[in-house]
C-alpha cells in the first residue's frame, strides 16, 4: 500500500526528533503552530547533512 507515516504533536517540533524522523525517513512530522519555524530549520539541517 502507498502509506505515509509521520509523526504529529510536541515531538514534531523538537529539533532532536525532527532529526531522527529523518533519519528513519519518516514522511512528516506535525507540531504546534509555534514550533513550525523550529521544526523547518531543523528538517532544512537534516536533509542538508545527508548531503554531506
Amino acid at each position: 500500500p502507498n502509506l505515509h507515516v509521520g509523526i504529529c504533536g510536541e515531538h514534531g517540533g523538537d529539533p532532536s526528533s525532527v532529526e531522527f524522523c529523518h533519519k528513519i525517513g519518516l514522511d512528516y512530522v506535525s507540531c504546534s503552530p509555534f514550533r513550525v519555524p523550529i521544526a523547518r530549520l531543523a528538517a532544512a539541517q537534516a536533509a542538508l547533512a545527508d548531503e554531506n
